[in-house]
C-alpha cells in the first residue's frame, strides 16, 4: 500500500491504473449499446405479449356460451383484463430480466469457484440447495396470496361495476351506504392478503397472475359441443349461410338454466312456427316465451327435444352466421355507447348509410335523430342513456331491420312506444313480417290477433293454440279470459273516468376524510422495517379505494353523463390506479427511503475522505439523477395517455359483457374485437417512442458505474501522485461513491413505476379535490318534518349538461297538489322522465325553479328528499343479491315480514314460493335470471316496501301479462288510496292506465300543452283526444 509520504508512483504502476481507466470507459460505452437493445428488445416483446394476452383473453370470453356468463360473475372479468395482465407485463419486465441476470451471474460464479477451489466450492455449495428451497416455498406462498388478492380485487371490482352502471337506481334507493360497505368488506380482505405478503416482489407477482389469466384464456368448456367448435375455430372466419327458410319446429323440448336447474323452464314443449307466417306466443310472466326465443338463437342448447327449420336441426347451423339471419327486438332494448349511426350498423356492419337511414324511416326513428344537434352521429351514452325508452327502442328496431333478417323475433317490440309512434312502427312491423317468418312475444293481445297462428304457454307447455278467432271461441279458454281480461280492465278505466274520483294518496351520513397522505403516522411505525411499509402501503391502499369509491359516489349524476366516465372507465381507473399506487406504497417505498438515507451516508462519508473525489463521484450520480426524473416524468405522462384509451377499451368491453345475448344476437363478435384489439395497439403505438427513452435511461444506469469508476481512479491517479491523497482514502471513497451510485441506480430502475404511482395518486387527489355540484352524500338541508308532497315546477328550463343545445324543458309550469294523482303523457322524448329525475334531484334545473312544499328542492336534504320518493321505471334494476335484499335495498334491519307482505302486494310471493331457495334465491347480475314481468314485480315491492310520501311510476306495468297487470295495477292504485296524503306522478303511454287520474298533463316539447281530466281533454278535442283515438286503432 502507498502512502501519502511515499515515493512518486512508477510509471509501471501509473500505465497500468490509465490502462484500467480506458478499459472502464470502453465498458461503460458497451453497457451503454448492450443495455438500450436489451430493454428496448425486451420492453417491446413483453409488451407485445401482454397486449396479445389482453386480446386473446377478450377473444376468449366473447367466444363463450350464455351458460358460461349465467354461472359466472363476468363483471370481474374488467380486472382481469387490465389490472392482472398489467401485474403480469410487471412480472415479465425489468425484474425478469434481473431474475435472468442473477441466475446466470449465480451459475458464472459457482463455476469460477470450482475452478479457483473444488473443495471449498464444494462445501459452499450444501447451502444452494437451503436458499433453492426456501426460494421455491416463498414463491408458492407468494403465488397463492397473490391469486387471493386478485380474486378479492376482482370481487371489489365487480361491486363497483354493478355500482357505476346502475348509479340512478342506487341513488333513488339511498342504496350508498350499503355498497360502501360491501366494497370496504372486500377491501380489507384484499388489505390482509397483501400484509401476508408484504414481501412479495416483482417477479412473484406475474406466477400468480398469470394463473386467473390463462386459465380462462386455455379453458374449454366441454358443456356444449359447438361452443367447442368455436373456440377451435378463427373468430374471422366462418361460411356464409345464403338463406334460411322453412318451418320452425320444437319438438319435445324441455329445458332448464344452469343457474336454476331444479327449475323447469320448457316442459316437452311442441310447437311450429310456418315459414312467411306470424306466429305469436303469449302467456304469464315466466312460462317460457323468452326461453324459446334463447334456444331459438342458440344461447342454450335444449336439455332433451330438438329445435328444426325446415326440417334440419338447428345444431347444423354455423352459430354466427345463422344469428346473422335473424333479427330481434326485445323487450329491454340495449345500446351501446357510442353514436346512433353505429348502433344501427352493429344489425348490418356492411350496411350503406342509404340503408341505415332507411331502416331507421321504417322505425319512425328517422325524424327525431335529425332533430339532434349531430344528427346520426350523436353518442346515446352508456346503455343509451342519453335518450329516452322510446327513442331507444325504435333504434334497437331500426337495428334489427337493417339486415332484413329471414326471421324475426318481437319480444313486447313497441311496449315502449307512445300511441303515434306505436301505430306507426306497428304498421312497419307489419310491413316487415310481410312474407318472412316472424315469432312474436306478446302481454297485450291487441297486438297479435292478426297473427297467423297463436301458441297459448303455460309452465313451459303449450295449453292452446289456434287463430285468434277460434281461441276466442273457446268458452273459458285461457286465451278467452286473458282477452276479456284486458278488455274489462279498458271498460273498467272508462267507466270509472265517467265518475268523479276521490283524491288519491300515494308519502348517508356524510364521511369527510382528510387528505391521504403518503405515509400516515400511524403505518410509518419504523420506515427501515420492510413488514411495516407493506401494512402501510395495504392499509394506505385500501383507505385510498375506499376514499375513492365514497367520493365517486357523491358526484352528480351529469358527471357520469360524460364518455370519459362510463361504468367500465371508471372501474379500470379505480384499479388500475390503486394498484399503481400499491406498487410503490408498500415495500419497495421502504427500500427507497433505506437507499437514499444510505446514499446520503456515503456521500457524507465521502466528503470526510475527499470533497475532491466525492465531487467527481457525483457527477455520474446526478446524471442518474437527472435521467431518473425525466423518466418518471415521461412514465407519468404516459400512464395518463394510455388510461384514456384503456377506459375506452374498458368501456367497451363492460359493454360487450354486461350485453353479451344482444351481441351474439348481432354477430357482433368479429366486430367488438376488432374495436378492442385496434385501441389496445392504440396504447401499444403510442409507448414506442417513450420506450425508447426509457431504455436509453437503463443504459445509463447500467453504465455509470464503470464511468463513475474510471473517472474516480482517473482523478485519484493524479491525487496520489502529488501526495494529496493516499489509496486507503481512494478504497474508502470509491467503495461509498459505488454503493450511491449503484443505490440510485435500483432506486432509477423503478422510475417508470414511480412515476405511473405519481399519475395514479394525482387522479386520485383530483377526485378527492373536486366538489360536485349535486352531493349525493351530504347530510346538509332541510329535512321536512311534515312534508306533504306539494310540488311546483315554475318555468322551468333544463338542458342536459352532456347535450348542451338541447333544450328539454321550456318554461315548464306545473303544480302537484298533496294527494293528487296525476298523470304525464306525450310522444318519446317530451320530457317526461326529465321531470321524475329532476324530481329525484339527479339534475338541478337550468332556469326556473322547482319547490316541494313551497320549498327549493336545493335547498332539501338530498337522501331525505330521496328517501320520500318512490320511483318504479320502465326498465327495472336489479342487483345481484337475493331477491329479499333487492326488495329491502337501502333499507336497514327490515323484518322478513314485511318484506313479504310488499311482495304479496306485488304479486310476486307466490312465484318466489315456487323457487328452491325461495327469498334467498340470487337474482344474477341486473336481474339477468329472471323475466321481464318478474323482474318489474320485484322492483315494484322495493318502493311498496318503503312507504313513499310520492309515488312516481314510470310505464311501471308496461312488461306485464293482462293477468298480472291487471292485479298490480290494482295494487299500484291501493297503494295510492292507503295514504290520503300520497302523492302520485304517473307517466303513461297507455292511456287506458291513468283515465282514472286526477289530472293529465299533455307534453309536447318540453312544455305543457293541455290539461284537465280524461272527459276534459276529451271533450277539448285536441292532442290528447287524437293519441287516445290513434290507440284505440291500434287496440
Amino acid at each position: 500500500m502507498i502512502s501519502s509520504t511515499s515515493s512518486p508512483l512508477t510509471p509501471l504502476f501509473r500505465e497500468n491504473v490509465m490502462h484500467l481507466v480506458y478499459l472502464f470507459f470502453g465498458f461503460s460505452l458497451l453497457m451503454l449499446v448492450c443495455g438500450f437493445l436489451e430493454r428496448i428488445c425486451w420492453t417491446t416483446a413483453t409488451k407485445r405479449q401482454t397486449s396479445r394476452m389482453s386480446v386473446l383473453l377478450f377473444q376468449s370470453l366473447i367466444q363463450r356460451n350464455m351458460t358460461y356468463f349465467d354461472t359466472n360473475q363476468t363483471t370481474q372479468y374488467n380486472s382481469k383484463l387490465f389490472t392482472n395482465v398489467e401485474k403480469i407485463k410487471n412480472g415479465i419486465g425489468f425484474e425478469f430480466v434481473m431474475v435472468i441476470a442473477l441466475i446466470l451471474g449465480m451459475i458464472f460464479s459457482i463455476i469460477i469457484c470450482f475452478i479457483l477451489n473444488w473443495k471449498l466450492s464444494l462445501i459452499m455449495s450444501c447451502i444452494i440447495p437451503i436458499v433453492l428451497g426456501i426460494s421455491l416455498m416463498f414463491a408458492k406462498f407468494v403465488a397463492k396470496e397473490t391469486q387471493e388478492q386478485l380474486s378479492t380485487y376482482s370481487k371489489a371490482g365487480q361491486i363497483a361495476q354493478e355500482v357505476f352502471s346502475s348509479l340512478r337506481t342506487v341513488l333513488s334507493f339511498n342504496g350508498s351506504k350499503l355498497e360502501q360497505k360491501q366494497y370496504d368488506k372486500e377491501l380489507q380482505i384484499n388489505e390482509w392478503c397483501t400484509v401476508r405478503k408484504d414481501a412479495a416482489y416483482g417477479v412473484l407477482f406475474a406466477q400468480g397472475a398469470a394463473v386467473s389469466v390463462f386459465r380462462l384464456i386455455d379453458e374449454v368448456h366441454d358443456e356444449n359441443l359447438n361452443e367447442k367448435e368455436i373456440l377451435q375455430e378463427n373468430i374471422s372466419h366462418e361460411n356464409s349461410i345464403s338463406d334460411i327458410n322453412g318451418d320452425i319446429e320444437f319438438d319435445n323440448v324441455s329445458f332448464s338454466y344452469p343457474s336454476r336447474e331444479n327449475a323447469t323452464a320448457l316442459n316437452n314443449l311442441k310447437l311450429i312456427a310456418r315459414a312467411n307466417q306470424t306466429t305469436a306466443l303469449v302467456g304469464s310472466s315466466g312460462c317460457g316465451k323468452s326461453t324459446c326465443v334463447s334456444l331459438l338463437l342458440r344461447y342454450y342448447e335444449p336439455s332433451s327435444g330438438r329445435i328444426m327449420i325446415g326440417g334440419q336441426s338447428l345444431t347444423d347451423y354455423k352459430i354466427k352466421p345463422f344469428r346473422q339471419h335473424i333479427g330481434v327486438v326485445s323487450q329491454e332494448p340495449i345500446l351501446f355507447g357510442i353514436s346512433i349511426y353505429e348502433n344501427i350498423r352493429f344489425g348490418k356492419l356492411n350496411a350503406t348509410r342509404e340503408e341505415i337511414e332507411n331502416a331507421a324511416e321504417q322505425a319512425n326513428a328517422h325524424k327525431f335523430i335529425m332533430k339532434l344537434p349531430n344528427k346520426y352521429e350523436t353518442l346515446v351514452g352508456e346503455r343509451g342513456i342519453q335518450l329516452s325508452g322510446g327513442e331507444k327502442q325504435r333504434i334497437a328496431l331500426a337495428r334489427a331491420l337493417v339486415k332484413q333478417p329471414s326471421i324475426l323475433l318481437l319480444d313486447e317490440a313497441t311496449s315502449a312506444l307512445d300511441n303515434v309512434s306505436e301505430r306507426v312502427v306497428q304498421e312497419a312491423l307489419d310491413r316487415a313480417c310481410k312474407n318472412r317468418t316472424t315469432i312474436v312475444i306478446a302481454h297485450r293481445l291487441t297486438t297479435i290477433k292478426n297473427a297467423d297462428y297463436i301458441y297459448v304457454l303455460d309452465e313451459g307447455s303449450v295449453i292452446e293454440e289456434g287463430t285468434h278467432e277460434t281461441l276466442l271461441a273457446k268458452d273459458g279458454g285461457r286465451y278467452q279470459t286473458m282477452v276479456k281480461m284486458q278488455q274489462s280492465e279498458n271498460t273498467f278505466h272508462r267507466q270509472e273516468s265517467l265518475m268523479q274520483m276521490e283524491k288519491a294518496a300515494a308519502e348517508d351520513e356524510e364521511q369527510l376524510l382528510a387528505r391521504v397522505r403518503l405515509l400516515s403516522e400511524s403505518e410509518a411505525i419504523d420506515i427501515n422495517r420492510y413488514v411495516a411499509f407493506g401494512i402501510a402501503g395495504a392499509k394506505l391502499v385500501s383507505r385510498l379505494r375506499s376514499k375513492a369509491f365514497a367520493c365517486l359516489l357523491r358526484q352528480e349524476v351529469a358527471y357520469f353523463d360524460r364518455p370519459e366516465n362510463s361504468s367500465g372507465a371508471i372501474c379500470t381507473q379505480l384499479s388500475s390506479n390503486a394498484a399503481a399506487i400499491q406498487d410503490m406504497a408498500g415495500a419497495r417505498l421502504g427500500f427507497i427511503c433505506e437507499t437514499l438515507s444510505l446514499c446520503f451516508f456515503g456521500f457524507v462519508l465521502g466528503i470526510f475522505y475527499s470533497l475532491e473525489l466525492t465531487i467527481i463521484i457525483a457527477i455520474p450520480f446526478f446524471i442518474i439523477l437527472i435521467a431518473a426524473i425525466m423518466q418518471i416524468r415521461l412514465s407519468s405522462w404516459l400512464k395518463t395517455q394510455s388510461d384514456l384509451i384503456y377506459s375506452e377499451a374498458s368501456t367497451l368491453a363492460v359493454e360487450v359483457i354486461t350485453n353479451m345475448r344482444t351481441v351474439k344476437q348481432l354477430s357482433m363478435e368479429n366486430e367488438v374485437l376488432r374495436q378492442y384489439s385496434d385501441l389496445i395497439d392504440q396504447v401499444l403505438g403510442m409507448s414506442w417512442k417513450p420506450d425508447a427513452v426509457f431504455a436509453t435511461v437503463s443504459a445509463l444506469y447500467w453504465a455509470m458505474d464503470s464511468f463513475a469508476l474510471g473517472l474516480l481512479y482517473w482523478r485519484a491517479l493524479v491525487l496520489v501522485e502529488n501526495n494529496e491523497l493516499d489509496m486507503n482514502d481512494v478504497v474508502m471513497i470509491s467503495a461509498f461513491g459505488m454503493f450511491a451510485i449503484e443505490a440510485l441506480k435500483v432506486v432509477g430502475m423503478l422510475g417508470e413505476r414511480i412515476g405511473s404511482s405519481f399519475a395514479a395518486a394525482h387522479a386520485f387527489f383530483d377526485l378527492f379535490d373536486r366538489i360536485p355540484t349535486i352531493d349525493n352524500g351530504s347530510t346538509k338541508g332541510q329535512e321536512l318534518t311534515d312534508f306533504r308532497g306539494e310540488t311546483e315546477f315554475n318555468q322551468v328550463k333544463f338542458i342536459y349538461p352532456s347535450r348542451p343545445t338541447v333544450l328539454v324543458l321550456n318554461k315548464l309550469q306545473l303544480s302537484i297538489k298533496s294527494g293528487q294523482r296525476i298523470a304525464l303523457v306525450g310522444a318519446s322524448g317530451c320530457g317526461k322522465s326529465t321531470i321524475v329525475q329532476l324530481l329525484e334531484r339527479f339534475y338541478d334545473v337550468t332556469n326556473g325553479q322547482l319547490t316541494l312544499d313551497g320549498v327549493d328542492i336545493r335547498k332539501l336534504n338530498v337522501q331525505w328528499l330521496r328517501s320520500c320518493l318512490g320511483v318504479v321505471s320502465q326498465e327495472p334494476v336489479l342487483f345481484d343479491l337475493t331477491i329479499a335484499e333487492n326488495i329491502a335495498y337501502g333499507l336497514e334491519n327490515i323484518p322478513m315480514d314485511e318484506i313479504v307482505l310488499a311482495a304479496t302486494k306485488a304479486n310476486i310471493h307466490e312465484f318466489i314460493q315456487q323457487l328452491p331457495q325461495g327469498y334467498e334465491t340470487k337474482v344474477g347480475v341486473k336481474g339477468s335470471f329472471l323475466s321481464g314481468g318478474e323482474k318489474q314485480r320485484i322492483a315494484i315491492a322495493r318502493v311498496l316496501i318503503r312507504r313513499p310520501k310520492i309515488l312516481l311510476l314510470d310505464e311501471a306495468t308496461s312488461a306485464m301479462d293482462p293477468y298480472n297487470e291487471r292485479i298490480v295495477q290494482e295494487t299500484l292504485d291501493q297503494a295510492q288510496t292507503d295514504d290520503s296524503s300520497r302523492t302520485s306522478i304517473i307517466i303513461a303511454h297507455r292511456l287506458s292506465t291513468i283515465r282514472s287520474c286526477d289530472l293529465i298533463y299533455v307534453l309536447e316539447m318540453g312544455r305543457i300543452v293541455e290539461s284537465g281530466t280524461h272527459i276534459e281533454l276529451i271533450q277539448k278535442g285536441g292532442i290528447y283526444y287524437k293519441m287516445l283515438n290513434a290507440q284505440n286503432n291500434v287496440q
